[in-house]
């Protein structure tokens, strides 16, 4: 089972090279940070912003090209993994087949594709991640 998430905040600091974003429950009120790298944080904070067009593409945007130009359509971003203090992320696309497929990423990444989109696409993640993220556990 997963749970919808929603980018909550963004933290900067250009004294670390650890950067946070926390994801909040939408329906209800677990969050948790995930730490990122600079490059990751400050793409994000831009696209959430909508302050700066790159004049190229960057690694996000060439993501969403590649699948627009497969005629795929990227549906959302699931975390779906945490192990070892790493967390796992995918991209689902569905082919204009409909056939659905799932692209391992990092979740700094998935995000980063996630907030190209206006509006935003959909960010779950498993119940299990969540709790072992939140340190709670509703067994």
């Amino acid at each position: 089972m997963t749970v919808q998430m929603q980018l909550a905040r963004i933290i900067i600091s250009e004294l670390t090279d650890n950067q946070v974003i926390y994801l909040k429950e939408v329906d209800g009120t677990r969050q948790f940070p995930i730490m990122i790298g600079i490059f990751e944080a400050t793409n994000i904070d831009r696209r959430v912003k909508n302050d700066y067009v790159p004049p190229r593409p960057l690694t996000h945007d060439l993501i969403v090209n590649v699948a627009e130009s497969l005629d795929a359509t990227i549906e959302q971003v699931v975390i779906s993994d945490l192990s070892e203090h790493t967390y796992f992320a995918q991209l689902h696309l569905r082919t204009r087949d409909g056939e659905l497929i799932e692209v391992d990423a990092r979740p700094s990444d998935a995000i980063a594709v996630a907030v190209t989109f206006d509006p935003p696409l959909p960010i779950f993640v498993a119940e299990e991640v969540l709790d072992g993220a939140t340190g709670t556990n509703d067994d």
